[in-house]
């Protein structure tokens, strides 16, 4: 099964060093006071694990989005 690409924005900014924490995705601060978590996601579980720790470090979840590979944060 083929990984899907997913873009995670929440309100906040949360600081690239985090990328770790979050499986090695990318952590992009934007200037609008977002950030956005973007990378390949393995499967739902996976999805479900990065949306848990989104919650886990009380940033509000402004939305998910699937998207093509290079089309994340444009």
């Amino acid at each position: 099964m083929p990984q899907e690409f997913y873009q995670i924005t929440v309100k906040g900014l949360l600081n690239p060093n985090w990328a770790n924490w979050f499986d090695g995705l990318t952590i992009t601060p934007l200037p609008n006071g977002t950030t956005t978590i973007s990378g390949p996601v393995v499967d739902q579980a996976a999805l479900y694990g990065l949306l848990r720790k989104v919650r886990d470090l009380g940033m509000p979840l402004l939305s998910v989005t699937r998207v093509r590979p290079g089309q994340a944060n444009a």
